[in-house]
């Protein structure tokens, strides 16, 4: 299953661009910083720190992203899509390294939040 796939089934019936905002809510809303930030937060700097760097993308595990996710937007995006949480966080750990890795391809964090962007993320994924 690709990145579109699973962003589709994060965003039930609203498609890919609500699953890339489904994930956003689940790490506080604020687009890519916000996501680094709870991330780092929970003790998986060193993985996003591999997912912006120019090089291989360190794996995370849907458990150890479960620590930086808001619970209760968990619980939402569980009611909305239908999938239990631990499928929604085993999910999100195979798409998120993507997404970042795409958002900052210049090893860098962006001006500009292309996940906040909506589809435009997608783009060449």
């Amino acid at each position: 299953m690709g990145p579109q796939d699973i962003l589709d089934k994060l965003g039930g019936q609203g498609g890919q661009e609500t699953g890339l905002a489904n994930i956003q809510k689940l790490f506080g809303g604020n687009g890519t910083q916000g996501i680094v930030s709870q991330l780092t937060n929970a003790g998986l700097g060193q993985h996003v720190q591999s997912w912006i760097s120019t090089g291989d993308n360190k794996p995370v595990s849907g458990q150890q992203l479960q620590q930086a996710m808001d619970p209760a937007a968990l619980q939402r995006m569980s009611q909305q899509t239908g999938m239990p949480a631990d499928q929604i966080a085993d999910h999100v750990a195979q798409v998120l390294p993507q997404l970042i890795d795409k958002a900052t391809p210049d090893g860098q964090m962006p001006t500009s939040d292309p996940l906040s962007q909506g589809a435009s993320a997608l783009k060449g994924m």
